[in-house]
This record gives C-alpha cells, sequence and structure tokens, in this order.
C-alpha cells in the first residue's frame, strides 16, 4: 500500500534505499506534509459551493503554500513531485514547468484582446484567467521558479493575489530565493510587493544540503560517450532521464539580438541539442553564451569525426566548449572518437588542443563536484 502523505512516501523512499537520508530534505517534507494534510481539509472534505461560501464570507483562508529554493541537485523537484503524487485524485492539481505556464498566461491575455472589440485592460483580464485556473485545479506546482522578463513581472502580483483569493494553493521550487527574483530587472520596485505577497502566502525553505545529487549522477555515469553507436545513445538516454527525473521535456527558444536559436527538448535546465543544430549553423560566442546563461547542463549529440573539410564546425565547437567552461556549465557528448581524436585538419590543430584539454577537464570528478 503506498503511504498517503508526503512524510510517509519520502521516509518509504529512504528507508528502500531509493535516495539517501537528507536533514535539509526532512525539513522541507515536514512543510509539505503540512500543506497536504490543510490541502486535504480544505478541498477534500467541503462541497464546492460551501467552499466558496466561506471563502466569501472570510471564514476560510486558502491553505499557505510552499516555496522551496536552493542550489541545483538538491532534490527539491523530487520533493515536489512526492507531494504533488500524493495530493488525492479527488482534488483537481497540476504540475507545470513555469515558463510553459507564462507562455499560457500570455496566450490567454492575448485571445482576450482578439475577442474582444473594446480593447481589454491586464487588469480586467488577470481575474477571469484566475477564474479559469481555480476551476481546473486547486493545487497548482511550479518548477523552476524564475523571473526574467518585465512583462512577466508586472502579471505575476496580481494574477497570484486572484489566486490565492479564488483557493488556490500553490508549491514552486526554484533556485533563487524569494528576495532574489528578477533582481536588476526593469521596473523592479512595482514587483517588490509581489515578493512580499510570496513571502506571507507561502512558507519559504532554503534548500542548501551539501551533496549535489545531480553532480554526482553525472560523476557516477561518465558525461562522453564514444563511438556514436546504439549504446551511447542508449546511456545517453538514460543520463538525460535520470537528471531530469524522467519529467517531460518541452520545447523552447532562445533569442539573442533578433536571433532565434531552436531548442528542440528541456527540461530542469538541462538542454538537448545535436552537432549540427549548434555547430553547422551560423552560431557565435554570443549565441553560445545566451545558452549557457540559460542552461546548467548542455547534451551534444552525435558529434563527428572533424577533418579538413569540417574546419568551420571545428572552429565553432571550440568557441561552444569555451564558452561553456567560461560559463561553468556540465557538458555531455556523444561523439564519433574520444576528444584526443576527434579533430584531424590543420587549420586549428594547435588551437584545438585546449579544446581537448577542456574536454578532459570537464570530465573529471573535481569539475562535476565543483558546486
Amino acid at each position: 500500500m503506498i503511504p498517503d502523505t508526503p512524510f510517509l512516501r519520502y521516509k518509504d523512499r529512504v528507508a528502500r534505499a531509493l535516495i539517501d537520508p537528507d536533514p535539509r530534505q526532512d525539513e522541507a517534507v515536514q512543510s509539505l506534509t503540512r500543506l497536504h494534510a490543510e490541502v486535504v481539509e480544505f478541498h477534500g472534505q467541503k462541497s464546492g459551493w460551501l467552499q466558496k461560501m466561506a471563502m466569501f464570507s472570510g471564514t476560510a483562508k486558502t491553505p499557505k503554500g510552499v516555496y522551496i529554493y536552493g542550489p541545483v541537485g538538491r532534490g527539491k523537484s523530487m520533493l515536489m513531485d512526492i507531494f504533488f503524487d500524493a495530493v488525492p485524485v479527488g482534488i483537481k492539481k497540476r504540475r507545470v514547468h513555469f515558463h510553459a505556464f507564462m507562455i499560457e498566461v500570455h496566450d490567454y491575455i492575448h485571445s482576450r484582446a482578439k475577442e474582444n472589440s473594446e480593447r481589454e485592460g491586464v487588469d480586467a483580464v488577470l481575474p477571469a484567467l484566475a477564474s479559469v485556473i481555480s476551476n481546473r485545479c486547486k493545487v497548482l506546482c511550479f518548477d523552476e521558479f524564475h523571473v526574467t522578463d518585465v512583462a512577466d513581472a508586472m502579471i505575476l502580483g496580481r494574477l497570484f493575489t486572484a489566486l490565492f483569493d479564488h483557493g488556490v494553493s500553490v508549491v514552486a521550487t526554484s533556485n533563487w530565493a524569494p528576495d532574489d527574483l528578477y533582481t536588476g530587472g526593469l521596473q523592479r520596485d512595482r514587483f517588490l510587493p509581489f515578493i512580499a505577497l510570496l513571502k506571507t502566502r507561502m512558507d519559504v525553505i532554503c534548500l542548501d544540503g551539501p551533496v549535489d545529487y545531480r553532480a554526482r549522477t553525472l560523476r557516477e555515469s561518465s558525461v562522453y560517450f564514444s563511438p556514436l553507436n546504439v549504446e551511447s545513445a542508449q546511456r545517453a538516454d538514460k543520463l538525460f532521464a535520470s537528471l531530469t527525473e524522467n519529467e517531460d521535456g518541452y520545447h523552447d527558444l532562445v533569442t539573442v539580438k533578433g536571433r532565434t536559436i531552436d531548442v528542440p527538448i528541456v527540461a530542469k535546465g538541462v538542454a538537448r541539442f545535436s552537432f549540427a543544430q549548434l555547430c553547422e549553423r551560423p552560431l557565435g560566442a554570443e549565441d553560445y553564451l545566451a545558452i549557457a546563461k540559460r542552461y546548467h547542463t548542455i547534451f551534444l549529440e552525435n558529434v563527428p569525426h572533424l577533418g579538413y573539410d569540417r574546419r568551420n564546425e571545428a572552429k565553432r565547437l571550440m568557441t561552444l566548449v569555451d564558452v561553456l567552461y567560461d560559463q561553468k556549465r556540465n557538458l555531455v557528448i556523444t561523439a564519433d572518437e574520444v576528444a584526443e581524436h576527434l579533430y584531424s585538419g590543420h587549420d586549428h590543430e594547435f588551437e584545438f588542443q585546449r579544446t581537448i584539454s577542456r574536454l578532459q577537464e570537464m570530465q573529471s570528478p573535481q569539475w562535476l563536484s565543483r558546486g
């Protein structure tokens, strides 16, 4: 029988040695268990109209959410998934990547603007959107909560206030503390009330244990697979699934000065590219820097042997490796040859030695343990 609370589910995983005991995770799961109990009571025992009457009269208050932040690889998403799975199926719930959610928000605002002959302001649209969301889910879980766009920043305070007023409980994971969200952004002073709202309506928990489980996975798996064959492809697939905890990937776009870089699959900050996508197209250091700032781990797959006829592709690979190295990003490669034999041309023979050295260092336990 599956345990019915986040705490019991977490302890069951520890007892079966599926995960290691972690005191900081233990603290976070206590808060999630508190929320679970309140959600079950608030949404599970009240009929719809009774709950609405209680909300309207002020006698009921939306269960306080949970905001978990900290460095990558500490188990934030895993704990949120444990909570999400423990919420009874009779309670409407949704788990979504925050980036994908905000795309939906902007699409809704845009569609409302097209439908109405009279221009409808965002302030008028957001309460209606909150009502739509609350009808579809009472528990909303966001992965990788982060704010970089001024349009998002101006929307969030009004939208989340309306969601809380509609009885939606929120769980979010992030690499940033609430006070560090949207740092340096345009009109950030108008974003500060949203930060205050988060800190009031959600338990804020720092999950910063000493063990980076994602880095450990990289160390134990290897990050350079060659030659190109079925086994290498399967090992890369397995590593991607492990790093992303089998989360469904999504399509992303990175914009650099009007240019758009297509990212075929992303999950939990891990982006997956083919060699053709990054090195056979006219991309440069600025493009690679934008990618490095957006994702902490890059998969570069199907790297061929590079001879004289591929000197331009070899140059782009050198630039890509330099940028990822300087930005301290993880690089996973599937290649036709080991790094030492990857290039046999003459144009970049001397410079490519630095690329070989960096590729070797980026495979080392020291690099993967750097934090």
